[in-house]
Formats: structure tokens, sequence, C-alpha cells
């Protein structure tokens, strides 16, 4: 049973740990699949530093509507690669899996996920690397291997179709000041390095897609998310000046409301199709969507890393509403 309290909005809270991170919502058949980064914030013994933050499997909770989550267990190392199942991890595991990002090619579910090899204390030292699963079903993923990018140091994928049907991964590189990095595909297979997407403050979490008739990144600043717009998925302008951001209220101690992290717009499962839960277009007839996200509700504003009580590891998925209005991204919290 959950010893620590609910906080305003929220969603989600992982059962097992009470660290859901990271989330990712994709449309499953007529239900919908979220899965997210199940940190040990609850764990009685996870190891000295920032351990808890790794040694993290991929969380997966299903719902009818988008709206009630169940809990539906982790995806677990099989022979060929990762399976779903029920209950709550091992204890002790050797790996740790972060931030999925999930998309459908048209023929198959791919699944993009960082990976470190054993259980740092530390952030870093430590080489991370993008690897691809593929599954039919979005239970059983094969291993396809990892991706070669800028450095070993690569975190939180995000792989979209562009307009001109290149195939494009943004993701974060430690080794370059925490700026995201891109790679081009023609065909999901052979990827080419295309340099720096996004440069300037450090940051993590891309993610990229359409609404409005443009193309939108979200990019996490540990202080809210900067909002960056695209015609074509190449060229990117940030939306307001160099400090602007969505979910950057800070609310005071306590009170259950923080600045929103690594986020991620729902994607149903027909290709090249977009949406949120609901979908469809707001009262004044934008276009809208929905942004999943998390927060640490009962943190206090220090350093995460620092974080000595399970209240202030916590972290909660929220969702928000998102619709372009006059050419701006507009969140609703």
């Amino acid at each position: 049973m959950r010893s620590i309290r609910r906080a305003p909005g929220e969603r989600y809270r992982d059962p097992i740990y009470d660290g859901a991170t990271d989330p990712v919502v994709v449309r499953d058949g007529d239900g919908w699949r979220m899965l997210y980064t199940q940190r040990r914030a609850t764990h009685p013994d996870p190891g000295p530093g920032v351990a808890w933050v790794h040694g993290s499997r991929i969380g997966v909770a299903r719902s009818a509507d988008a709206v009630t989550w169940e809990y539906a267990g982790t995806l677990e190392p099989s022979p060929t690669g990762l399976e779903l199942q029920p209950g709550p991890p091992p204890d002790h595991v050797e790996e740790t899996h972060w931030a999925p990002d999930v998309i459908h090619d048209g023929e198959r579910w791919r699944m993009y996920l960082t990976e470190i090899d054993g259980v740092p204390d530390r952030w870093e030292g430590h080489p991370r690397s993008i690897v691809e699963y593929q599954s039919e079903d979005l239970d059983v993923w094969t291993r396809i291997g990892p991706i070669p990018l800028s450095s070993d140091r690569v975190i939180d994928a995000c792989v979209v179709r562009g307009p001109d049907g290149l195939w494009r991964l943004w993701f974060k590189d430690e080794a370059a000041g925490s700026t995201t990095g891109l790679a081009v595909s023609h065909d999901l297979g052979e990827w080419e390095l295309a340099g720096v997407a996004i440069a300037g403050r450090p940051h993590e979490g891309p993610f990229v897609f359409p609404l409005g008739g443009r193309w939108w990144m979200l990019v996490d600043e540990w202080r809210g998310m900067a909002v960056y717009r695209s015609d074509d998925t190449v060229s990117w302008r940030r939306q307001g000046g160099p400090d602007a951001v969505i979910l950057g209220e800070t609310a005071s101690p306590g009170s259950g409301m923080q600045v929103g992290r690594h986020g991620s717009v729902a994607r149903v499962s027909k290709p090249g199709v977009w949406g949120g839960a609901p979908e469809g277009t707001g009262g004044d007839g934008n276009e809208s969507a929905t942004l999943w996200y998390f927060t640490h509700p009962w943190w206090d504003g220090s350093d995460i890393a620092d974080a000595g009580r399970s209240d202030e590891r916590l972290s909660a998925v929220h969702a928000a509403p998102l619709r372009v209005i006059d050419g701006q991204l507009v969140c609703e919290r």
C-alpha cells in the first residue's frame, strides 16, 4: 500500500516503486498502452548515490480510455530481447533501461530504448546507448541492436518520419553538452549522422510531433519544456525568448505541483497519424493533442540526485492538452 499522498492532477503512479518517468503513450487496439521508466524511488535498498534512478525496468500500464490506468508489469530480459511479465521486477537487476520511444512503421512496432550496463551510483562515467527492438504486439520484443550515434553517451531517442519521407532520430548527446543530436535514415535500417539539431542551453528528452499544420519539438530543460517549431523537421526556431518554457510554473514546496519533465504526445497506431485522448479539436476549432509528462510532486527544488526521502524521489505521470493558437503551441495544465 502506498504511504505517499496523491498529488493534484496526477494520472498515473507506478504501484511498485512510485517512480514512473519518461512516459510514452500509444494506441493499442481499442485501448491505450503506456510505457515508462520505472525508477526505484521507494525501493528499500536501491544502493548508494543515484542508484535509485538506475537499475530501472520499463514499466507498462494499460487503459481503455487513457484516463484510468492499470499496471501490467515490466519488460523483462528474454533470450531474444524483452518480454512483458506481470508483477514487480526482480529485486536486483544487472542493467538499466530508460526512456522508451515507441513507433509503428506500418508493419510492426519499433522501440528505441536507452540501455546502460549495470546499476551506476553516479551520473557520469558510464556509457549509454540507444538500442532498437521490434514487436508485433507490444508484449514480446526482439532485440535488433544498438544504433551507432555521435558518442557513447546518448539517451532519450525520438523517431519520426518527416514530410520528405525520411526518418529522423533525435537524441540527447551528453558528450556534446547535453544538446540534441540528429541521425537520418531512408529505411530505419541504416542511420547517417546529421549534426546537432538543437544547441544552446543543456536539455534532454526531445520529442517531435505534428499539430496545427506545423511540426513541434519539446525538450526538457529541467525547469519546464522549451518549444521549437518547424515546417520540415529540419530547421527549428524556438517559440518565445531564450528562457520561454511551458509547464514551467514551480509552485511552493509541498503543493504537489512542480515543473513538467520529459514528455511525449500520444501516438495512435495508424502510421503517420497522431492524436491524444481525447483526439480531435478544441472548443474554438483548433486541433488538439495530449501531452504526457512526469513531475516530482513533492520535490523541494534541490538537486534531485540528492533526494534522500522517498516522497522527494516520487514521480507521477500527468497529462495536459496542447493546442495551436495563432501559430503558437499552447499548453493548458
